[in-house]
């Protein structure tokens, strides 16, 4: 699936609305280069879940926390990370076999290796000629090898 948002709020209000579809234990890889719309996408999703914290970006701390409806939001940041090794050494693990939230992971590509194989990919880019657009591709993979 491939969709056009064309300011914040839609990218926003898209991601509140795919807040209800992914199920409970899903891992969910956001890629894309800085500004693209991975922080942003972040928050309308945390609004789905009836989450009113504040959500920035966990680049320096990391790892983000929220309890929601009907359930938690575990918001990862790897862009400061090296590889897989060094999301493991803060116990990353943990995350990606939670049962009792969601968990969205901005800069997966760096520990791309250790996902499930379930995890569901969404690909953020910005559109030429559109400073404000930005395209988004979701990407469900299949369990089913």
């Amino acid at each position: 699936m491939i969709i056009e948002c064309q300011s914040i709020e839609e990218t926003q209000e898209f991601a509140h609305k795919l807040s209800h579809e992914i199920p409970t234990g899903s891992v969910v890889a956001l890629l894309g280069n800085l500004g693209t719309g991975k922080t942003t996408f972040t928050q309308g999703f945390a609004r789905g879940l009836g989450i009113m914290d504040r959500v920035g970006s966990p680049t320096f701390k990391l790892i983000s926390e929220y309890d929601g409806t009907p359930h938690n939001l575990y918001h990862i940041d790897c862009y400061r990370l090296e590889n897989a090794n060094d999301f493991l050494n803060i116990g990353g693990e943990a995350f990606l076999l939670q049962t009792d939230g969601v968990t969205l992971i901005e800069w997966a590509n760096i520990i791309e290796e250790i996902l499930p194989l379930n995890s569901i990919t969404i690909k953020f880019s910005r559109v030429d000629g559109h400073p404000n657009n930005r395209k988004i591709e979701i990407i469900k993979v299949s369990d089913e090898s």
